[in-house]
């Protein structure tokens, strides 16, 4: 008889944690070699764990909800014939009460929130779990804790929340995902001193080109013209003469990228994606809007892979897709830098004969870590983006 404990793996380049979404499997159930586990969720996409055993699942130890780092353990699985016949033992309640002992039935990040609100091991063990098979979850001890004074640490004692009506006030948990990118957020925003430009650029000869060949372009290439593949190409084009914009920091190291690996923002119901475009530098414009196309349509339908996700160099946001003008978002850690799109709008402009025209503009930002780029560095990009955009019109 042998017992092969599951561990969450690594699941992409900076994932360091993942939250349980929901379990395929109950205990006692056999499990294939390769089958779904389960679903977890993390700050850039929600990927399946398979087993890598074949056997009978006999202990769950982490629920929906629970976050847990790398290499922590999420089941037991027995792969001994027969084992399956047997009731699967309750893992809240186990014969055995050493302490150390008691460390293997409890998930990780119960244990954490356990010592968070005072509560021992001893005192775990006689909480009624309502998990598979008796299993001690998040919630059972977060109401054991309600009906007690938590004693250990400062937010078990912290100031009562005040009365309200009912219907006044809604209280929404974060999804696993949406808090990971607010762990995320935070990190880069205090971690990187952040500073923003912001350009003007015209897209009027653009947008007449789009309009005249986008159903040609369609036809030949099966993908949509927009103007976000001509951005991409001339981030690209910058990027080669402002290299440094397409870095990252390790502690007193710069670290240049040769490639471009350009991730986009989706919105998604969960908050937003980023999908990563990779070696744009080798990409024209066909092969820029079919991949925008395609990784979109992976995330929006929820089928984006870690290996989507990772490897990113830089950043763009289009919030200029919602009528927002101007925006400046926040450097997606451990880039430096994220270019920000915004609305295309109309205004009368002078010409050089002092004709007045109406020509089409939008507003780019670039938002970068001010340790690794200087202000006048970051302008430069700007002006060489700002120039690929208006003059660069080759879709070939």
């Amino acid at each position: 008889m042998e017992e092969v404990k599951i561990n969450l793996p690594k699941l992409g380049e900076s994932i360091l944690s993942a939250t349980v979404v929901q379990w395929f499997k109950k205990v006692g159930d056999h499990v294939q070699l390769d089958e779904p586990l389960l679903e977890v969720s993390t700050d850039k996409v929600n990927s399946e764990i398979p087993s890598p055993v074949s056997g009978v699942l006999k202990a769950i130890l982490a629920g929906p909800d629970e976050e847990l780092q790398v290499g922590e353990a999420l089941a037991i699985i027995s792969t001994a014939a027969g084992a399956h016949a047997a009731p699967a033992p309750s893992i809240s309640h186990p014969a055995k009460t050493d302490s150390s002992d008691m460390r293997d039935f409890f998930s990780p990040g119960l244990l954490r929130l356990a010592k968070e609100k005072g509560i021992s091991l001893e005192e775990m063990e006689r909480i009624s779990g309502t998990g598979d098979g008796g299993r001690l979850t998040k919630k059972d001890l977060e109401a054991h804790c309600e009906k007690k004074p938590c004693t250990a640490k400062p937010a078990c004692s912290a100031m009562p929340r005040p009365s309200l009506p009912a219907g006044d006030v809604e209280r929404v948990k974060m999804t696993g995902m949406r808090k990971a990118i607010a762990d995320n957020m935070v990190r880069s925003f205090y971690e990187a001193p952040h500073a923003s430009l912001i350009t003007e650029v015209d897209v009027t000869d653009i947008l007449k080109l789009i309009q005249n060949k986008k159903e040609e372009f369609l036809a030949k290439y099966q993908a949509k013209l927009t103007i976000t593949s001509f951005v991409v190409k001339a981030i690209t084009k910058a990027l080669q003469e402002f290299p440094f914009i397409n870095s990252s920091l390790e502690e007193d190291t710069i670290v240049l990228k040769r490639y471009i690996n350009l991730g986009i923002a989706v919105s998604v119901e969960q908050g937003l994606m980023v999908p990563v475009i990779k070696n744009c530098q080798s990409m024209g414009i066909a092969s820029l809007a079919k991949a925008i196309s395609d990784l979109s349509t992976k995330a929006r339908s929820n089928k984006l892979t870690p290996d989507d996700i990772s490897g990113g160099t830089i950043s763009l946001t289009n919030f200029g897709m919602s009528g927002v003008l101007i925006g400046v978002p926040i450097i997606r850690y451990p880039e430096v830098a994220i270019v920000g799109v915004g609305a295309i709008h109309k205004k009368v402009v002078p010409m050089e004969n002092d004709a007045l025209v109406v020509r089409s503009f939008m507003h780019i930002s670039l938002t970068f870590d001010h340790r690794v780029l200087d202000g006048m560095y970051g302008c430069g990009f700007l002006g060489a983006l700002k120039k690929h955009i208006e003059a660069d019109l080759n879709i070939e």
